[in-house]
């Protein structure tokens, strides 16, 4: 599932299901039979029937081993009139410990009849069974007339029914609106993590992989899809028609997928023969041409890069109206946002086209990390994540090289470190049990911190090893389960590889090294590299090492230790990791390459030098700290000659810098210091993390009332960047990065009142306004636009006109973010009640909309009030501990920096029921206030004096 909160180039980035407890009640009562477990670990309520009371015969969370599923048959009959459904499973079982009692999940549907059939050589029995429900752990139970015997094939039928979900998971509802006018509704899937258990009665856990066989009856207007093609469809009456899809292949559930809509396609073959086909509401078919030749692309590499054929015969790619997050790898049927995968040339933005062609390269990669080799258990969810959004890079950068992708990896660690650097991180490796939890673990860390420590690691095995053991894994783990030492055993019988270095392969599977000549090459001494043990420091443990370097002539004296944020954030104990450590030098731009893998230790250079960078390209997931003149040297370089290092390098040095003035080891004047080279500054990267780490100053300031030096510090971040502004064209041209540079600058611009910026959209806007929405405006340069228009009711009112268009709909969200900048608190209130209504502006986009609104000095009490009001509503429709929830509790709350916000917030939370007051967000988000209110009370005055010395 490819997370949707880090779409603007320098958006805060922070990039929950309630489970009611009632009393278990009986769905169906057939046949009475003796219980042969007891519930020891829970309060087991009795259910009352006209048999008898019977305890629920399972007590914990996760289901037991004793019954295996081997195939589904599944038939689906939803109305879209009514918005229900109707459903019969038949499912296929294996015995491997003696029960009398089948425990699988159920949420939400109606059983109306339940049997078990015990398949011997010549006879079936089929008996109905009782039916059991304890809704706290979405289980039911079929309580069996006859003991289930080890070996033995049973197959249990279920026939039940439900309402088509009104939020964004299960089996649930969608609309879109023609160009017409017309309403239309149509039905889609969303099960990651949890919710296949809101469409079909299931053993809903990864690893309980089987085959399905799934039919679904619909409407002659109506086309269905599902992950297998359909191999046959037959007329049930006039007005219905049954569609027969091929068996699939072993997988998980929350796998599985069907939609049933009327929407187009357009399609085209693999060079191996693969079917690839996008659909979309027909109004927008003329969108899905670069998705399609992207997913082309894509899917031929990922054949070749991996040596494993793609197994299924097709691939389709569904943009759905209604949708939560950015996309989802449903083997064979990859469902997306629209704005995820639909292009419009002439109208969407470069940034559309990166983000596009990454959430594709994400679900594709999926299609081999996920789906063929799963994580056994959530915990170890970024077997899946970390690995499709590491992939995103290593595939578009070959497919898409236009695109540059490699320049913004590094953003991805630095999102990842910001909430890592916090005490309520989790390791990448995590237990997890509970709904809520799982959906919890689909955060940055899972995701970008996961990505970040395969690109280290494979800068350390080198880029060929690294691949042939990823292909080991694959290959042994194909249709199958796997835990966290499962891939560092397949890379471990890998060895790293350099251009003078010999390897070789110890009985053992380790790989040893012989000395080498340069004493820089530390890890060489014919020590044993353990994958394992290196990797499980980043993985079994939270959190990044800080390590300081100090220069004592040849000699570098370099320590680690956690790098956490907060007021009591005392170096930890026992917190060590094995670092591989790069550097260049003053005397050297060839990477050199050390091991630290102690808490302390010295590398030797061959001869002094003037200044040393480590972490090269910020390839490593760590930050650095210049002792004693270091840092002084390094910034005498960004001013003198900063192209010396690369853009990511320095990009580097400016998140690097700034994070040691949050834990004391340097001033803010340091930091600032160094922000003056940006004024000399032109690639996307720096810019970025410049604008990243100089924003939120003076946003925390926008919410204390300090204007005076807020508007100080805000003329400096202009004035920094004006050259840069004023050499922007207001144009397409350009390169992808080229061209998100350009909207990024211009949008801040304008948004700080630049004059020439200001004038300049005042006067497309009027233009545009004037020809009602028909001159074409330079995509790139729309958001600033929309922007300043906005600022006026008028401009607001014709902005919003154009926004309820169809025509629009590759802008949205870029209308979005102007609408959600205005200054008119009744507009502001507007739009959010819009986006919680759903009809105009989509549900879906409300996790956006209060955000922005929150970042805006009018609104941020506003949203902050709109999440309190409408808390339980939120909570019903994105799912308690969804990425959803957590984007908007940290983005309305992150920039909250006095004691008052501390305590309205907390207060709020205390009162929330156990597990939302316990959400590792709310957590975060009162770290995060605590430490902004501990960051402003020690840099405001030096802020303040030091803008005094250099405006």
């Amino acid at each position: 599932m490819a997370a949707l909160f880090s779409i603007l180039p320098f958006a805060d980035k922070s990039s929950l299901m309630m489970m009611i407890m009632m009393t278990i009640g009986v769905l169906n009562v057939a046949v009475s039979v003796n219980n042969d477990h007891s519930s020891n670990n829970r309060e087991t309520a009795d259910v009352v029937s006209g048999n008898g009371s019977k305890p629920f015969p399972w007590d914990k969370m996760r289901l037991p081993k004793h019954v295996i599923p081997v195939h589904y048959d599944l038939l689906l009959h939803p109305n879209l009139t009514t918005l229900t459904f109707t459903g019969f499973a038949r499912i296929e079982i294996t015995v491997n410990q003696q029960t009398s009692s089948v425990i699988l999940h159920s949420k939400h549907l109606q059983i109306t009849r339940a049997t078990i059939q015990r398949r011997m050589r010549n006879t079936h029995t089929e008996k109905e069974v009782m039916v059991l429900e304890y809704p706290p752990f979405e289980q039911i139970a079929l309580l069996a007339a006859f003991p289930l015997h080890v070996g033995q094939n049973y197959t249990v039928s279920i026939e039940y029914s439900a309402n088509l979900s009104e939020s964004f998971h299960g089996f649930y509802k969608s609309t879109y609106r023609t160009q017409e006018g017309e309403v239309r509704v149509l039905a889609s899937t969303q099960f990651e993590p949890t919710a296949a258990r809101m469409a079909f009665p299931c053993f809903d856990e990864p690893s309980f992989k089987a085959r399905f066989s799934i039919k679904i009856r619909r409407e002659p207007k109506h086309l269905a899809l599902s992950n297998m093609p359909i191999v046959k469809s037959v007329n049930v009456a006039n007005w219905l028609v049954e569609d027969h899809f091929d068996v699939s292949v072993k997988m998980s559930t929350y796998l599985v997928a069907f939609i049933v809509s009327d929407f187009k396609s357009v399609s085209k073959m693999t060079t191996s023969g693969i079917k690839i086909s996008v659909y979309t509401v027909p109004d927008k078919i003329n969108q899905a041409d670069y998705a399609l030749d992207a997913a082309v692309k894509l899917l031929d590499f990922y054949e070749n890069y991996f040596s494993i054929p793609y197994p299924l015969p097709k691939q389709d790619l569904a943009a759905i109206p209604d949708f939560q997050s950015g996309a989802m790898e449903n083997w064979g049927l990859t469902t997306y946002r629209e704005s995820s995968l639909l292009y419009d040339p002439e109208k969407s933005s470069a940034s559309a086209k990166l983000w596009i062609t990454m959430i594709i390269a994400h679900e594709l990669a999926h299609q081999w990390f996920g789906n063929l080799v799963t994580m056994e258990w959530w915990n170890d969810l970024w077997l899946n994540e970390g690995f499709a959004k590491f992939m995103e890079y290593v595939s578009v950068s070959i497919t898409h090289p236009d695109l540059k992708v490699e320049d913004y990896f590094l953003g991805k660690c630095f999102d990842a470190m910001e909430v890592d650097a916090l005490n309520s991180s989790h390791p990448v490796s995590t237990p997890v049990e509970d709904p809520a939890q799982i959906q919890e673990m689909f955060d940055d860390v899972s995701y970008e911190k996961g990505a970040c420590i395969l690109n280290m690691l494979r800068d350390y095995l080198n880029a060929d090893v690294f691949k042939a053991g990823l292909v080991q894994y694959l290959r042994k783990y194909s249709y199958q389960n796997t835990k966290n030492e499962d891939l560092w055993n397949s890379l471990a019988h890998t060895c790293p590889l350099g251009d003078t270095q010999e390897s070789q392969l110890q009985g053992d599977g380790f790989c040893t090294r012989n000395q080498q000549t340069s004493s820089s090459a530390h890890w060489t001494r014919r020590e044993i590299l353990d994958v394992t043990t290196m990797m499980n420091t980043w993985t079994l443990q939270k959190g990044f090492p800080l390590v300081t370097a100090t220069v004592k002539g040849k000699n570098v004296h370099l320590q680690q230790e956690h790098y956490m944020k907060g007021s009591d954030s005392s170096p930890s104990t026992g917190y060590l990791w094995h670092v591989p450590l790069t550097y260049i030098t003053s005397k050297s731009d060839t990477v050199q390459r050390f091991l630290l893998t102690t808490k302390t230790d010295v590398l030797i250079l061959p001869e002094e030098v003037e200044w040393i960078k480590f972490n090269v390209g910020m390839n490593g997931y760590y930050i650095v700290h210049y002792e004693d003149d270091g840092w002084d040297a390094l910034i005498s370089l960004l001013k003198e000659n900063h192209t010396a290092i690369s853009s990511n390098d320095r990009a580097s040095l400016i998140n690097n810098v700034f994070q040691l003035v949050s834990i004391g080891k340097l001033s803010i004047s340091k930091a600032l210091d160094l922000s003056l080279y940006l004024k000399l500054e032109s690639q996307i990267m720096p810019v970025f993390q410049g604008m990243n780490e100089l924003i939120p100053m003076y946003k925390l300031m926008e919410k204390r009332d300090m204007d005076d030096v807020e508007n100080q510090l805000k003329g400096y971040i202009v004035n920094l960047f004006k050259d840069l502004i004023d050499k922007q064209s207001w144009n397409d041209e350009g390169s992808v990065s080229e061209r998100m540079l350009r909207s990024s600058l211009l949008l801040f611009a304008c948004a700080r009142k630049y004059q020439p910026c200001v004038d300049k959209a005042e006067e497309y806007f009027m233009k545009w306004k004037e020809s009602n929405g028909t001159l074409r405006l330079p995509n790139d340069v729309k958001t600033a636009v929309y922007a300043v228009g906005a600022q006026t009711i008028e401009g607001w009112d014709f902005l919003f006109s154009k926004y309820r268009l169809p025509w629009f709909n590759t802008e949205r969200n870029q209308i979005e973010v102007a609408l959600s900048i205005s200054r008119n608190k009744d507009k502001l209130q507007w739009i959010m009640d819009q986006s919680l209504f759903g009809d105009v502006v989509k549900t879906q986009d409300l996790p956006h909309i209060i955000v922005y609104v929150a970042k805006n000095p009018s609104g941020y009490h506003l949203a902050w009030t709109f999440l309190k009001e409408n808390w339980n509503k939120f909570v019903q429709k994105f799912e308690l501990g969804s990425p959803s929830i957590a984007h908007m509790v940290i983005g309305v709350t992150n920039q909250y920096s006095t004691r008052e916000q501390l305590a309205e917030v907390k207060e709020f939370f205390n009162s929330l029921e156990e597990k939302s007051s316990q959400l590792r967000c709310v957590q975060q988000a009162i770290e995060t206030i605590e430490e902004n209110i501990r960051w402003m009370d020690i840099n405001f005055e030096k802020i303040k004096i030091w803008l005094q010395n250099n405006m």
